[in-house]
């Protein structure tokens, strides 16, 4: 009777023991670093709604505006001046963010913070150039298990600077072009400078960067801005939006003094369209095209 009894234990403590592993396993194999994402990177973003993972996100930083579908999550700050706290009370299993020169991650302690608490880190690389951008979409396309799709948007990428470099021989015309970065602060402008995928775009598109200097961005005043001497004007969203109009965005001081507002060629434009590689690059260039080469 003491055998059967303790064999029936042994039986139970078995049972009990593989029920635990099992329902333990089922667990560890649905929970994945990819599971609840925070990512505080524009370029990461849309990088990750274009493979598929967009669902996988719960949070992003305020410069995430593409897609549409990226305004609809929560923020947990500017990605300059992110909240740890924000960020730990959504959860994360990991949070994304750029490396390299396209760095951008503050204030200093965030990070640190984040690792105490047990989240995991992961940096992405930064993209100077084209390869760059596709390089890092293989690379997200293995992460998120989505190869075949970061194969079809390298693919498509490919294929639209193919039309790119066809169709700027259409073109005689060079316009000089200056895109103004967040519109206005006291008077001061902020241009895009000749480094950086705006001004790559540019030249891919025809023309030739109104703005001499080998910064991503520089502050300008009026009289500097009208010395340049813009045949265009490209006006990010933020500046443009707040002013409501081109009428009000020719009001700017030097603005009116421009070949750009002499010919009514001032346009908006989506600052992520323009500050980044991506994989809609090609179609970027492609409308860029037609905006800057365009005759009033």
């Amino acid at each position: 009777m003491k055998k059967q009894n303790l064999l029936l234990c042994l039986l139970s403590l078995g049972m009990l023991a593989s029920s635990c592993g099992r329902f333990g396993n089922k667990e560890d194999e649905k929970r994945t670093d990819t599971d609840r994402i925070v990512c505080v990177s524009k370029q990461l973003t849309e990088l990750l709604f274009a493979l598929g993972a967009g669902d996988k996100i719960v949070a992003v930083d305020l410069s995430s505006t593409y897609p549409e579908a990226a305004k609809k999550l929560p923020t947990v700050g500017y990605h300059r001046m992110l909240s740890a706290e924000g960020i730990i009370a959504m959860k994360p299993a990991v949070v994304f963010y750029n490396g390299g020169q396209d760095a951008s991650i503050g204030p200093a302690t965030v990070l640190p913070q984040l690792q105490k608490v047990g989240i995991a880190l992961k940096e992405w690389r930064g993209t100077e150039t084209l390869e760059d951008i596709k390089t890092l979409i293989h690379e997200l396309g293995v992460y998120l298990h989505a190869e075949t799709k970061a194969d079809s948007l390298c693919n498509k990428l490919d294929a639209d600077l193919q039309r790119v470099a066809e169709k700027r021989k259409t073109y005689r015309d060079t316009p000089t072009v200056m895109i103004i970065h967040f519109g206005r602060a006291s008077n001061i402008y902020f241009p895009f400078g000749r480094k950086g995928a705006g001004n790559s775009m540019i030249e891919w598109a025809g023309g030739v960067n109104a703005v001499d200097t080998s910064s991503k961005f520089r502050t300008l005043s009026p009289e500097i801005l009208v010395k340049c001497q813009p045949q265009v004007i490209l006006a990010t969203e933020f500046g443009f939006d707040r002013l409501g109009d081109v009428g009000k965005f020719k009001e700017l001081p030097g603005i009116a003094l421009t070949p750009a507002a002499k010919d009514n060629r001032i346009y908006r434009v989506e600052e992520h369209d323009l500050l980044y590689f991506g994989p809609r690059t090609g179609e970027n260039i492609l409308r860029l095209m037609e905006v800057i080469h365009q005759k009033k």
